[in-house]
């Protein structure tokens, strides 16, 4: 915390604005962070994952990196919710499901998904006002393709 804001307090800085998909990449943040640990490997892997997928194929690795840079520096000062109702806020209705999606491929991907994980999971896709059925296919779905 700096000095201007010892005075004056966090609530009178202006809040943070994120993209589209700079709140879809939060969003896959989240998701790892969710069990309150983050890894470099972690970071690597949300990086991996973004650069796969079509909304971020214009994007270089450096500029994704810079984006999930923006997103850390966000989460280690104003903390995990600051920085989740930040990108729900910002993220575009139509890509909801799909950061839904990526969110709980990164989770489901570890070996043992938390019982923290699985809470986030069940706030996430009610938070991006996704339908049940489709939280339900989208989790069907991952649950056959992380089979181990």
């Amino acid at each position: 915390m700096n000095l201007l804001d010892t005075v004056l307090g966090k609530e009178n800085q202006a809040p943070e604005v994120l993209t589209s998909t700079e709140a879809f990449a939060a969003i896959a943040l989240v998701a790892i962070t969710s069990d309150a640990v983050l890894s470099e490997q972690q970071v690597r892997s949300i990086s991996a994952v973004l650069l796969r997928l079509k909304l971020f194929n214009s994007y270089s690795e450096d500029l994704i990196n810079q984006l999930l840079e923006k997103n850390l520096s966000i989460l280690r000062r104003d903390g995990f919710n600051t920085l989740f109702n930040t990108a729900k806020q910002s993220l575009s209705p139509e890509l909801r499901e799909a950061a839904f999606a990526v969110a709980a491929d990164l989770v489901m991907t570890e070996s043992i998904v938390t019982e923290e994980e699985k809470n986030f999971l069940n706030d996430l896709y009610q938070a991006l006002d996704i339908p049940c059925d489709i939280a339900l296919k989208i989790l069907q779905v991952l649950m056959i393709k992380n089979q181990r």
